[in-house]
């Protein structure tokens, strides 16, 4: 772009050792030659005479050819005006064409800008042009691919268009590891009357991707809005009996099911009885206990039913305590949810739980009772209260004399904890 002033140097001084036909098209130069020939010759003053004298030849090409210029002229300065306007946005891109390795951020965001900026220009074909040009460059980045059809949707009668945008960022370009662009297009074909392709493209994502929660729920969805209630509950079930499913996948996929339930089908016991039959499977799984205590949590109550509703969650509460195998910062999450339930929707006891969990998940570790228990091999809080005392603030061993007598190395029991090889005939590892 930059040497467009050159190019129209070296254009203007050959035009004028080249045909005219080669300069215009035939019927603008016919209008030209034609205007040239209409236009009043001036007189020549001859004495006291004054004698009209015609056009030649020569004098009407010359003229022709002077019109010619001044066209070709008008072209290079609105040419030299775009380029103006677009130079600070040209000259900050290093990489015109595609490689493999990323972008780095300062060149994403020139594209950015200068794709803002052709919007708001309003040209249509410079648009488009410009959305190739950053394609070629950005093909592995699927928020260019998102942006262009969603521009291009916005022009009125361009269907196919999109559907070509979307074909080739899915069939071509992005990743299966970004598979938003395809959950996208399979919107976009359900919208326009093709579902069973818009479930094909989300059963192709599982097909790569079996545990990605967010293609199952929309294929789950899609399958409902089409074929109905059941025809979605057999999309959730499938995945759950499936063998290959993993713990995260299953618990996920239950608290979605559950959810369907429970806002589409209004069955609040039955979403319960789904979270109540796999919660085995999901103790690992921080989605599954949110959504259950969540339900349970936003169920209506009255002062009648207050107190049963209330032995719900508890319920569910204390399985998330002492049976979820979650972070303890979730586990604390969830307590602080429920001890703002407490004082919101408790009764006159309800503050003797809410201080007792207060100490529980905010107090010292030494205070904390649940913690403890399961911690400790045996269950029991003693356990990991006497390991405490022999560890005494540092990751050391409890040291049995009697055992150091018979010979065994007292590092042994530590290193395994560790999930580390024992170090052998009692040498010192890794000082």
């Amino acid at each position: 772009m930059h040497q467009y002033a050159r190019y129209w140097e070296r254009f203007r001084s050959m035009a004028q050792t080249r045909p005219l036909t080669e300069l215009l098209p035939a019927d603008m130069l016919n209008q030209f030659r034609q205007e040239v020939i209409n236009e009043p010759q001036q007189p020549i003053q001859a004495g006291h005479q004054q004698l009209k004298m015609e056009r030649g030849e020569l004098e009407i090409e010359r003229e022709v050819r002077s019109r010619i210029d001044g066209i070709h002229l008008e072209i290079f300065q609105r040419t030299q005006t775009e380029t103006t306007k677009r130079w600070t946005y040209e000259q900050e891109i290093k990489r015109p064409y595609f490689h493999v390795t990323e972008l780095d951020e300062p060149q994403l965001i020139n594209w950015r800008r200068y794709l803002d900026f052709e919007e708001v220009e309003g040209d249509y074909g410079r648009t488009q042009f410009l959305y190739e040009r950053c394609l070629v460059t950005a093909a592995f980045y699927d928020e260019f691919w998102f942006r262009y059809a969603r521009w291009m949707s916005a022009q009125e009668g361009k269907e196919e268009e999109v559907r070509n945008i979307y074909q080739r960022a899915c069939m071509l370009y992005v990743p299966m590891s970004r598979p938003q662009i395809r959950m996208q297009y399979a919107i976009f074909e359900e919208m326009h009357g093709k579902p069973d392709l818009g479930k094909d493209i989300l059963n192709s994502i599982l097909m790569v991707l079996p545990g990605y929660v967010e293609a199952i729920v929309a294929l789950a969805n899609m399958t409902r809005r089409n074929d109905g209630l059941d025809a979605a509950i057999k999309v959730f079930s499938d995945i759950l009996e499936n063998q290959s499913t993993d713990p995260y996948t299953k618990g996920a996929v239950t608290a979605e099911w559950a959810r369907m339930v429970w806002k589409i089908k209004g069955d609040v016991e039955e979403a319960r009885q789904l979270f109540h039959k796999n919660h085995q499977w999901c103790l690992d799984s921080r989605y599954f206990w949110i959504n259950w205590l969540q339900l349970e949590m936003d169920q209506p109550t009255t002062p009648e039913t207050e107190a049963a509703q209330l032995l719900k969650i508890r319920h569910v509460h204390t399985d998330i305590r002492r049976r979820a195998r979650l972070p303890v910062s979730t586990i604390k999450d969830l307590t602080h949810l429920y001890m703002k339930y407490l004082q919101e929707r408790g009764g006159k006891e309800a503050m003797k739980e809410y201080l007792t969990l207060d100490k529980e998940v905010n107090g010292p570790f030494s205070v904390q009772t649940v913690n403890k228990t399961k911690l400790a091999e045996d269950g029991k809080e003693a356990t990991t209260n006497k390991r405490m005392l022999s560890e005494n603030g540092h990751p050391g061993v409890e040291v049995d004399d009697a055992a150091i007598r018979k010979g065994e190395n007292p590092y042994t029991r530590y290193f395994r904890e560790q999930g580390e090889t024992p170090a052998p005939n009692g040498q010192q590892v890794g000082v």
